[in-house]
């Protein structure tokens, strides 16, 4: 299970990089837990869509729904309509 930091923004995107990297390369199943996450910014929603880009394209299984409101209100005022991401949200 990978931890998403309550700060998701430009600020902690390089260190939550390598670490979800680790995570991916890895394991052939990654869970995301994005409980936490109370702030994100563009860098942050940036990051989220690569990692499961990533995790697609290496034909590993992504298990992630995501609960933070953050995230999903983020996604939303951007205009984000990347099927390969919006699978994974409740909005």
């Amino acid at each position: 299970m990978f931890k998403l930091p309550a700060q998701l923004t430009i600020a902690q995107v390089d260190n939550c990089k390598e670490k979800l990297l680790i995570e991916i390369d890895e394991n052939d199943v990654i869970s995301f837990d994005d409980s936490d996450v109370t702030s994100i910014d563009t860098v942050g929603v940036q990051l989220l869509l690569a990692a499961v880009t990533y995790i697609a394209s290496q034909n590993k299984e992504l298990n992630w729904s995501s609960s933070s409101s953050a995230i999903q209100e983020s996604v939303k005022q951007l205009g984000l309509n990347e099927a390969i991401l919006n699978q994974y949200l409740n909005a």
